[in-house]
Order: C-alpha cells, then sequence, then structure tokens
C-alpha cells in the first residue's frame, strides 16, 4: 500500500478538491494545498499545468491508478470507435473495483479494491481477484456467502452518503449486482467537476 493511498485525503488538498464528496475531507475546512508555503503558493497555471490536474484528478478518483495502467487505459480508449472522452470514462467505470464503489459494496474505491483482492466477489459465479476485471454489461456480480455479513459492506449499503447511478442494477436484499449498459460521461456522478477532455489532450502532447 503506497503512502499516498494510506493519506489519501491529503490529495484532496493538493488537488483543491472534495474528490470523492467526503463530508469528513480535510479540504472542508483547508481549502489550500498541504505543507508549511501551502497558503502562498500562488501564480496562473500554465495550459499543460491545467491538463496535468485533471488527468491526476480523474486518476486519484480512481484509487490512484499507477501511470503506466492510466495510459494503457487512454491508449484504449482512442483506438476504440466513437469519442475517445466517452471511451475513456467508459472503461473506467467499467473496471470491477469502480462497480463495487458504484454499487455501494465499498465506502471507497480503496477499500473496494482490498475486498476484491481478498476474494470477497465472484462475477457470473467464478472468483475474480482482480481489481481492473473489466465487467460487461449484464454480467452478474456477487458477494460470497460468508462474506454477506461483512460489517463494511452492510453499513456502506444502508448509508445515505451517495445513491447508485441509474446504469447500476443493484438487488441489495441478496446483494448482487449489475452493469445495465456503459455509462455517458453526463451520468457518471462525480462530486467535483472531471474534465476527461482534458486528459486525452495531456496525453496527446
Amino acid at each position: 500500500m503506497t503512502k499516498r493511498i494510506r493519506a489519501k485525503h491529503k490529495v484532496d488538498r493538493r488537488l483543491k478538491v472534495n474528490l470523492w464528496g467526503k463530508p469528513k475531507s480535510p479540504f472542508n475546512t483547508r481549502n489550500y494545498p498541504p505543507g508549511q508555503h501551502g497558503q502562498s503558493k500562488k501564480g496562473k497555471p500554465t495550459d499543460y499545468g491545467i491538463q496535468l490536474n485533471a488527468k491526476q484528478k480523474l486518476k486519484a478518483y480512481y484509487g490512484n491508478i499507477n501511470e503506466r495502467q492510466f495510459r494503457n487505459i487512454y491508449r484504449k480508449a482512442i483506438k476504440k470507435r466513437g469519442d475517445s472522452t466517452e471511451n475513456l470514462v467508459g472503461l473506467l467505470e467499467t473496471r470491477l473495483d469502480t462497480i463495487i464503489y458504484r454499487s455501494k459494496f465499498a465506502p471507497t474505491v480503496f477499500a473496494a479494491r482490498q475486498l476484491i483482492n481478498h476474494g470477497h466477489f465472484r462475477v457470473n459465479k467464478k472468483k475474480v481477484n482482480v481489481s481492473s476485471y473489466r465487467v460487461r454489461e449484464d454480467d452478474l456480480i456477487e458477494i460470497k456467502e460468508k462474506s454477506k455479513s461483512l460489517t463494511i459492506i452492510e453499513g456502506t449499503l444502508v448509508s445515505k452518503e451517495r445513491d447508485v447511478p441509474e446504469y447500476i442494477q443493484l438487488d441489495s436484499k441478496n446483494k448482487t449486482t449489475k452493469l445495465v449498459r456503459v455509462p455517458k460521461f453526463s451520468e457518471i456522478p462525480y462530486p467535483t467537476v472531471m474534465e476527461p477532455k482534458l486528459v486525452i489532450e495531456y496525453y496527446s502532447r
């Protein structure tokens, strides 16, 4: 586990946003970067800086995906037919860890990844412990029987902090979920402004 993941709320202050929309985010009370000179940092950002910031926000939001993986997702997005921006967010939203998070089986993407790595989920009756597993429409994702009573899962399901988006079909009683369709960018419930178009421009430089 990296130092940044252990201190993920510092990312909020570094990027100057409440990235995951958490009520307890330190950015809510200290909306400036961390460090001794955080409050005094000024200067007009360059086009490159704006694009870099957009990339860092999107990458961090999806669980701080490492740079090599994120660049590979970008490459897949530009190779697919259609709008590269939509392709990019579509690929990110169909990762297994994202689906688990969207279905409210985990409070954060980081927690979703840990639950997957520990083997608590099955996809179409088969155990999957790879967070980046690509979920297809109508794949049945279910929690292992022995894991259904885990406090972290039950607590997140009853939480009112966020809702399950329309493109996810959740059966909270049986603790199963499905991806109904790959979402459009406009459908994704980001708690802050995301600019995937700038991410495409960053990597296209």
